[in-house]
């Protein structure tokens, strides 16, 4: 088990699968137990003794920190108000920042002691933060404006509080539940409404209770050197509710009143003077309505669910806020002024030093478990703090707060230091980029290297160092903020460099301690060493592309930087003089001209290309060696002819590879199973491999472009088509050979990439629903989104185009919405700080409004006139340059839209307006503003928006709330965690379910070692444990597994990201297990809701989620309602999935049964029939659906007959009729959930031992045969089991 302890290598067999980048390492083997147990070392009970309160016990564990103790004690709801305090064990201090483990006489039922410290001046400042911290705990006005990683949940609106407490809130009897099930009218199917304010809806808790009007520094800080010398440290100034004013000495020794006012110093103590050691009780004591409202706040505080008040790692914006009033806060203006050191950092007195942390972490050994989670949560924490400055400090150097240190040269050529990170302008400073595309190339490059930079740091090799590096756009502007190397500032950049070239390949060095680090990453990063020639015509060495620079700072550490050519070029977006194309790349009109030559293929798009050869270089090898078979066999023939060379050989090779594949499938492993042992032991050099194996390998290596001959080992060269970079003569042999490797890669990305990304949208195993998870779903494939206009356009010409529809629309929106981003980060450029928000507003009126003609308001207006001149439209426009913005108009703005689409993504957009696109393309106005605003990180107001008004515009300056930055950084892993994670995920595929939910346990346990409570990685893995946990029949835990995983995907990823609604509709399932029937129809309209306004109402996942509604309608016999959400899924299932699928064959049935519990016995036939018709087509006569499907026909004609029969008795003898009673049935609440299982792909299966048993064997053996013969050649059977009417997954969908 290498992986687990942490020595990489171990054998050749090893290395040899690492060549291949076919690592298959499973952890959760038994190697790893020991080290597991190390972690869940067992806790102990101490008991705390706290002044004023009776003493109470806490549950510790040995690995945590005497400061973790504090931190509990600071959030428990009576002992908050503390935070200047030791603890002591028999009368001695715990050093804060040590483990319990280290302190002997610590053990079950020790006392700890709280003892209140003397306070300095920082500990002041700390408690007056923590307690203006405690009064604010519910006010959401920090997520709203996007700071101190605040965000949004929502979740506790939908379910009324905590779910946990679902033992409390059993049935209440159906008649209860009847009360609330209408949904609202805007998310009934068909309406055409889309309303904005249900996005945040107002929360109770949120009205806060107010303890204090204000409370703020007083004027009089600092105190006197006097005073000082009597122990003061700081004053405070305070409004209580009953409006009594009153200054607060804070004093080393607690906090006092004073006998200060706002015009008159005096310091004394008040009369009666109470020292308290915390602010809180002082407080208390002058103000009983303080008292009571501070109390009840903090209880408020404490029911609410952690996973709601826990900050985030990375901060999350949201793009709408209400109207907030502004109020009075001591605390935020003083971070405003100061750069908030000396208190917050741990290091009082000093800026960090980031460089120094970031590799410092790092350094940190790690080689076993325990080891390498306290270094992978370190590197984890400190990235998150360092792109929370590096953030911070962008927006101020966009916003002029930072002085430049070159502020004599231009603007665009500043330079800046902020808090220890430097800070640079995306523009091309000096002609850097002149040959690569200007401006353009120097914005993309700071994304490139940031990709380089996050590929580095996940080879994580030992001795080669990265910057720290975050990219901010904001207002307009590209910032790079980095870490600083010791030693560079001083220094002229010719004499740092070491390796690489600092003007793009003209002069080159090399150093052999880089060549030795760099050679390690170029096996997985597959980048080949090769030569380059300098300005003196000498040939220099290199592992990476000629720009990425190696630097040696004055800490002695090997930096690379500029790594923004790490991965080859993309030749399709490069077009090269006597190059040509290969046909494929032609066909669909590339080479094409880009805006910067700096276009790169993903390291996604490389893996899956080296994946793809090696599966032709293993077909080739077996073809090869079962022709030399069989030549052996029959010798004869070996008289009649010579044995083919391989350069004629070769393309018949590859059309008999084809004709072969669908012949013998056992044969041809046997086949590829002997090329592997072959390859092996040729790669460990072995004598013993008779020549004509060898000629084999060596045949299939050229093939496919292999660096070596003996073994499959496929390397790209960077600088391949780089200008300003020279080969030596010697080498072209090799540069041709890398050339054709480039324009294999390109073509492989439109010819099989492309394809197979609308497979699986067709397939549905994809499901994006809004432009992020498209894009996603794009990268994930390796294909860059300049490619964005090619796949809508193989959209369009798909036969299925309709079934692909709602990609079509996402697609368009996201060219549209992505040509407008380009256009307004230009427009803001030119927009002065004070025009802003009028600038934004009359952008989007541009862009969003019917309104023909709207006018820019200037700034200038409101200071100058007290009437706002709104009718003088035809002001002359002072200074060109600031309000040039204020003369866009519709006409021009979509224009601009449409040649942008064209010249960017090469697609022809239709649409000369907003309204003639939201027409021609189908989407609402809604979408695309969301898709704007959250692409170029605008907040708007919460308030209905009408966006069709021809009279007046959509938007006013004062629905523009703030402009925020949109960051990219890197995202570290925690990389054990994750393997858990998958070997888990495997278990569970292979029907291991008890093993796979012990696995990821397990993996939940290190992702919260590593990333803290709040990740997207541990909501991937709640959202799984929930799913385990439902179908092992747990659904209380389910239920609360799943409640978090909610919660978390609000916080982390935003309240309506898709993800979000995936959840919503997940936890619906199991509050409708668990009888919490209107929980459940809440979040299932919630979940509505958010999807209209993130796409609109046709989309595949709108008709699960459609279904589960009307199920659920059904369930509590709301069946008028239950129908129109029935027959809407019906709609869309038949639309996306064909109409002959199972999936509409079971919405038939389950229209079906609503018609039927109507007693509409007629109707119910009629659907029925349709979808008997679909499973006897399917599935034939004797399949078990077929049948039944037959019986339920039978059982409803009895019904119509005997409904008949009694309708015409009336008829016949009036009132006096004899009628027989009529059964109708409300559907059972298990029936419905069987049905909701279903329709949500979850299979319970009642299976004998012996069963599992074979199933076990089977999957095994299905695996190896995948394996061996590569996944692409598995004829794609039909799927005959009832899974293909669900969800077509195994017994648990994967959920990564």
């Amino acid at each position: 088990m290498a992986l687990m302890n942490g020595e990489r290598t171990h054998s050749h067999n090893e290395e040899e699968s690492e060549q291949n980048g076919h690592e298959e390492r499973e952890p959760g083997d038994e190697s790893n137990d020991q080290e597991v147990i190390v972690i869940q070392d067992t806790g102990f009970t101490v008991k705390i003794q706290a002044p004023a309160i009776e003493m109470f016990s806490l549950q510790v564990s040995p690995q945590e920190m005497v400061q973790e103790i504090h931190q509990v004690l600071m959030d428990r709801e009576d002992t908050c108000h503390r935070t200047c305090f030791s603890l002591q064990l028999d009368g001695n201090v715990l050093d804060n920042f040590a483990e319990l483990k280290t302190f002997e006489g610590l053990a079950e039922g020790s006392l700890l002691k709280v003892v209140e410290e003397p306070y300095t001046v920082r500990e002041a400042r700390i408690h007056v933060r923590h307690i203006r911290d405690l009064l604010k705990s519910l006010d959401p006005s920090d997520a709203f404006n996007g700071v101190d990683c605040n965000s949004l949940s929502f979740l506790s609106v939908f379910t009324d509080g905590d779910l946990g407490d679902c033992g409390k809130r059993k049935k209440k009897g159906l008649e209860m539940e009847q009360i609330d099930c209408t949904p609202p009218e805007y998310i009934l199917p068909g309406s055409k409404d889309r309303p904005l304010c249900p996005l945040q809806p107002q929360n109770r808790d949120w009205k806060p209770l107010q303890c204090l009007k204000v409370l703020t520094m007083s004027g009089w800080n600092p105190p006197p050197g006097n005073r000082k010398m009597h122990g003061d440290l700081m004053y405070l100034y305070v409004i209580t509710i009953e409006d009594r004013h009153v200054s607060i000495t804070a004093s080393t020794r607690g906090f006092y009143l004073n006998q200060s006012t706002a015009y008159n110093f005096n310091p004394k103590p008040a009369n009666p003077s109470f020292l308290s050691h915390s602010l809180v009780e002082l407080l208390n004591q002058i103000s009983p309505i303080f008292k009571k409202n501070f109390a009840a706040l903090q209880k408020k505080r404490v029911q609410r669910h952690p996973f709601e008040r826990i900050a985030t790692p990375f901060q999350v914006y949201s793009w709408t806020a209400p109207q907030a009033e502004h109020v009075m806060d001591c605390v935020r203006a003083e971070d405003a002024y100061t750069s908030r050191l000396g208190y917050e950092e741990h290091i009082p007195g000093q800026t960090r030093d980031w460089n120094e942390e970031l590799q410092t972490t790092r350094e940190l050994p790690r080689k076993n478990l325990p080891e390498r989670l306290l270094r992978e949560r370190a590197i984890f924490k400190v990235h998150s703090d360092f792109t929370a400055a590096a953030t911070r400090g962008a927006m101020a150097v966009i916003d002029g707060n930072v002085m430049a240190i070159n502020p004599s040269e231009e603007t665009k050529m500043q330079m800046f230091i902020w808090n220890n990170i430097f800070f640079s302008l995306g523009f091309d400073v000096r002609d850097h980029y002149k040959d690569f595309g200007g401006d353009s190339a120097a914005y993309v490059a700071p994304t490139n290297d940031l990709n380089g930079v996050r590929t580095y740091n996940a080879v994580d090799v030992d001795g080669l160092y990265t910057l720290g590096t975050v990219v901010v756009d904001y207002r307009g502007y590209r910032v790079t903020a980095q870490s600083i190397i010791p030693g560079i500032l001083e220094r002229e950049q010719e004499q740092s460099v070491i390796y690489g070239s600092i003007d793009f390949g003209k002069t080159v060095v090399s150093h052999p301690k880089y060549l030795e680090l760099l050679e390690k990453t170029s096996r997985p990063l597959k980048i080949q060493k090769h030569k380059v020639l300098n300005d003196k015509d000498e040939e220099v060495e290199l592992c990476s592309s000629v720009e990425c620079k190696g630097i040696l700072g004055n800490d002695g550490r090997h930096y690379i930087l500029d790594l923004l050519r790490t991965f080859p070029p993309d030749l399709n977006f490069l077009p090269m003089e006597r190059e040509e194309m290969p046909e494929e790349c032609q066909k669909m009109g590339f080479p094409k001209e880009h805006r910067h030559k700096l276009s790169c293929l993903r390291q996604e798009l490389v893996d899956a290309f080296v994946e793809h050869r090696y599966l032709l270089f293993m077909k080739l090898a077996a073809l090869q060696l079962m022709q030399q078979k069989n030549k052996e066999e029959n010798t004869s023939a070996l008289e009649n002819g010579a044995p083919p060379t391989p350069e004629d050989g070769e393309s018949k090779n590859l059309e008999n590879l084809q004709r072969s594949e669908d012949g013998k499938k056992e044969e041809g492993v046997a086949g590829l199973a002997q090329v592997k042992e072959l390859a092996e032991t040729m790669a460990s050099d072995d004598r013993t491999v008779d020549p004509k194996s060898r000629e084999v390998i060596q045949n299939a290596c050229k093939a496919v472009g292999s660096i070596s001959d003996t073994s499959f080992d496929i390397r790209f060269n960077s600088d391949i088509f780089s200008p300003g970079v020279r080969f030596p003569d010697s080498r072209m042999e090799e540069v041709q050979s890398q050339k054709q490797l480039l324009k294999d890669a390109a073509a492989f990305l439109l010819s099989c990439q492309i394809p197979c990304l609308i497979k699986d949208c067709l397939d549905h195993t994809v499901l994006p629903m809004d432009g992020a998870t498209l894009s996603e779903a794009m990268h994930q494939r390796g294909i860059n989104m300049r490619y964005l206009g090619k796949v809508v356009e193989f959209i369009m010409k798909t036969p299925a185009r309709t079934q692909l529809d709602h990609i079509y629309k996402i697609g368009i929106i996201e060219l549209i919405t992505r040509s407008a981003k380009h256009i307004f980060k230009i427009y803001l450029q030119g927009v002065e700080l004070s025009g802003l928000s009028a600038a934004i507003s009359h952008f989007l009126n541009c862009f969003l409004s019917s309104f023909p003609n709207p006018v820019a308001h200037l700034p200038a207006d409101e200071l100058v006139s007290k009437k706002k001149s709104k009718k003088r439209k035809n002001r002359n426009l002072g200074n060109v340059d600031n309000t040039a913005w204020a003369s866009t108009t519709p006409q021009e703005l979509w224009k601009n839209i449409c040649l942008e689409a064209k010249s960017y993504f090469d697609f022809n957009l239709e649409c000369e307006n907003v309204d003639h696109a939201a027409e021609t393309y189908g989407f609402l106005k809604i979408t695309l503003l969301r898709e704007i605003s959250i692409k170029t990180g605008i907040q708007i107001l919460l308030k209905e928006y009408n966006f069709d008004s021809r009279h007046k515009p959509t938007f006013t300056e004062e629905d523009i709330l703030n402009i925020f930055p949109v960051v990219k950084h890197v995202n570290p892993k925690a990389s054990d965690a994750f393997h858990f994670f998958q070997s888990g995920q495997a278990k569970v595929q292979q029907g291991f379910l008890k093993e796979g939910c012990e696995l990821i346990n397990e993996a939940l346990n290190l992702f919260n070692n590593v990333y803290g409570a709040l990740h997207v990685e541990i909501c991937a893995c709640l959202r799984l444990l929930a799913r385990l946990n439902y179908i092992m029949g747990d659904y209380s835990e389910a239920l609360s597994n799943q409640q978090k995983a909610v919660l978390m995907s609000e916080r982390v990823l935003g309240i309506e990201h898709p993800s979000t609604i995936q959840e919503y509709m997940h936890l619906a399932l199991y509050c409708f297990a668990n009888s919490q029937l209107s929980t459940a129809l809440n979040l299932l309209y919630r979940a509505r809701y958010l999807m209209l306004l993130v796409f609109g109402e046709d989309h595949p996942e709108m008709a699960l989620l459609d279904n589960n509604i009307g199920l659920v309608l059904h369930g509590v016999m709301e069946y008028d309602l239950s129908l129109r959400f029935l027959e809407s899924a019906l709609t869309i299932n038949s639309k996306y999935h064909g109409a002959k699928s199972l999936k509409v064959a079971l919405s038939y049935h389950l229209v079906a049964r609503v018609y039927e519990s109507k007693a509409e016995f007629r109707s119910a036939l009629q659907h029925e029939k349709e979808g008997y018709t679909i499973y006897k087509n399917q599935l034939g006569e004797q399949h078990e659906k077929t049948k039944e499907s037959s019986e339920y026909l039978k059982y409803l004609t009895q019904q119509a007959v005997a409904l008949q029969r009694t309708m015409n008795e009336i008829y016949k003898n009036g009132s006096n009729a004899n009628i027989m009673p009529l059964k109708f049935t409300a559907p059972s609440m298990a029936s419905v959930l069987e049905q909701l299982n279903v329709i949500n792909g979850i299979l319970f299966i009642p299976l004998s031992q012996k069963d599992l048993e074979n199933l076990k064997a089977e999957v095994q053996r299905r695996q190896q045969l995948s394996e061996a013969m590569g996944d692409s050649e598995e004829p794609d059977t039909k799927k005959t089991d009832a899974t293909a009417a669900s969800r077509e997954a195994p017994v648990v969908e994967s959920s990564a």
